[in-house]
């Protein structure tokens, strides 16, 4: 019986290994501010759309929700195992507080991808600028991890 469970599980490791995150919906974590959840969906090897569900630590704590659409570069920085795509895009963002903001975003990151796992992590920096109720001009930044689904 011991046999067998090693076996499935070795097989299950071995089927995970091997895909590379080369596509798929993946859920994570981000870190920074906003700290919450993080999802992201490749519409193509270049083109994802991601977002976040998360949490705002700043003294005026608030709910962070934000979509964006992204492209990534896949051959600015050659690495030689996996990939270091850099990206950047546009979005918007939904900030719930006392006075909800709503505001344009710009992210530019970089993320890895594993060659033989799907997991990327990443790190990201973005300006912000709120345009409802007012004009107001930020930034975000952050670190994540992803686990992708194929």
């Amino acid at each position: 019986m011991k046999l067998f469970r090693s076996m499935i599980v070795a097989g299950l490791f071995l089927t995970i290994s091997a895909y590379a995150q080369t596509g798929g919906f993946g859920l994570g974590i981000i870190v920074g501010e906003p700290t919450g959840l993080s999802g992201k969906y490749y519409l193509s090897e270049s083109h994802a759309i991601d977002g976040a569900v998360a949490w705002s630590f700043k003294k005026d704590a608030a709910l962070h929700i934000h979509a964006d659409y992204l492209y990534h570069d896949n051959s600015f920085l050659n690495v030689t195992k996996g990939r270091l795509p850099l990206y950047v895009g546009i979005g918007g963002r939904i900030k719930l507080q006392d006075k909800s903001r709503i505001g344009v975003r710009v992210p530019v990151g970089i993320a890895y991808e594993f060659p033989k796992a799907p997991v990327d992590v990443f790190v990201e920096i973005v300006p912000l600028l709120d345009i409802i109720p007012d004009t107001q001009f930020d930034f975000n930044g952050a670190i994540g991890v992803r686990y992708y689904f194929h």
